[in-house]
């Protein structure tokens, strides 16, 4: 069900789809469902599996809108205010929101680097492999190196705020 006909409720859906990834991330970890043979960018199929043995679960009710505080904003909100040029209006804000983003950052930054790890070891146990896998190595390893860029500079900020 696409996330803009949930009744009654509105979604930034960039925050929808980082949600829908990381628990994707999770299920994978687990090995609740694995990636289809066939590797796509966009689009990506994934397998379900039987529930792994020992799992436990947590279900979250609402949880992109009504946080535990009444008197503080909801973080999607926080984050759509954020992408409209609309500043956190508290101190505590802007903490929650930094460490929000580290977190974010830091499992792009993970996803990415064994990204790049698994390419480079594809590219030497299989080098006929380099002419087909190359571009995406190059790519996967820029972008590593932009996201250790991103969570330095979220870090530095962090420690910062904490400070004062």
């Amino acid at each position: 069900m696409p996330a803009e006909c949930l009744a009654g409720a509105s979604f930034n859906l960039s925050e929808v789809r980082r949600y829908v990834y990381e628990q994707i991330l999770r299920m994978l970890r687990v090995g609740w469902i694995t990636q289809d043979a066939d590797r796509r960018r966009r689009g990506q199929v994934y397998h379900l599996l039987p529930v792994p043995a020992g799992l436990n679960l947590n279900l979250v009710d609402n949880g992109f809108g009504i946080t535990s505080k009444p008197q503080d904003k909801p973080m999607l909100q926080q984050a759509e205010d954020i992408a409209h040029g609309v500043p956190p209006t508290s101190d505590l804000e802007v903490l929650e929101h930094l460490e929000s983003l580290l977190k974010e950052i830091r499992l792009d930054f993970l996803t990415s680097m064994g990204e790049t790890e698994r390419y480079k070891q594809l590219l030497d146990e299989m080098p006929h492999l380099k002419g087909r896998v190359e571009g995406d190595y190059l790519d996967a390893r820029d972008r590593s190196s932009r996201l250790l860029g991103h969570l330095l500079a979220v870090e530095k900020t962090l420690s910062r705020q904490t400070a004062t």
